[in-house]
């Protein structure tokens, strides 16, 4: 197939895409929120919270100090999405010593790129979010503040802005695929931002939860008529399905 081709052939996708969503019902907010309970993920991570929050205030002792590392975190969490974006759901899976490391991440997010509207992909895979919950959730920032000397009190409001983060992530990612049409101009920025990472290329427009923070500062927030549409949107690396 000719590169014209490719590219002709993209173009009809991302508009049968965009007509798709064209016919779509409108739904409220309010509905949006109680189809985002339904899935098993929000109540894995508001349990996480609700644990972390209760832990917190048990061992009070309150200070400015429980501000200063969730501000750090917040004030450098764009870039930090835009790397487990590139590096950890975009991973290219390859083969050491005659073994292929692919993780489910990876492989669930392929199938999403693949099929956006599949809603079950849009949340983070349960088997993979209870190992974040535990590893980078619990026990790393624990060791850490451990071996720093942090007081338990700060490293868990650290550990509660984690929480409050990851379960903002999953809602703001599900509702930019959900039939929610956005309203306000920062929502609407979000929103575009993402369906160019689906529809347009899965090469620019990695930020989910800012619009487009992060991209400005790495360098992947181009004009989008200067990208031309990339034919492997929706097949990463050649593996949508790969398992």
């Amino acid at each position: 197939m000719s590169d014209d081709a490719v590219q002709q052939l993209a173009r009809q996708r991302l508009e049968a895409a965009e007509r798709r969503h064209g016919r779509r019902r409108t739904v409220s907010l309010a509905e949006t929120g109680r189809a985002f309970w339904r899935y098993p993920s929000p109540w894995i991570i508001s349990g996480y919270l609700a644990a972390t929050l209760v832990a917190r205030v048990v061992v009070g002792g309150w200070s400015w100090l429980d501000l200063l590392a969730p501000l750090v975190f917040l004030a450098v969490f764009p870039v930090v999405e835009w790397l487990i974006h590139v590096f950890i759901l975009h991973w290219r899976p390859r083969t050491v010593a005659g073994v292929e490391i692919d993780t489910l991440l990876a492989r669930d997010h392929r199938r999403h790129h693949a099929d956006p509207r599949d809603v079950p992909l849009v949340f983070v895979p349960c088997r993979a979010l209870l190992w974040v919950v535990a590893l980078p959730g619990l026990a790393i920032p624990l060791g850490v503040g451990a071996l720093l000397g942090a007081e338990l009190s700060v490293t868990l409001s650290f550990v509660l802005t984690l929480a409050v983060v990851l379960l903002t992530y999953e809602w703001t990612h599900y509702v930019i695929h959900s039939d929610y049409k956005p309203r306000t101009r920062a929502y609407k920025a979000i929103w575009r931002n993402h369906r160019l990472h689906h529809h347009k290329s899965e090469h620019y427009w990695f930020s989910v939860t800012t619009s487009g923070t992060s991209d400005r500062l790495l360098g992947t927030y181009p004009d989008p008529a200067s990208v031309p549409t990339s034919p492997t949107a929706k097949d990463l690396h050649g593996r949508p399905g790969s398992s």
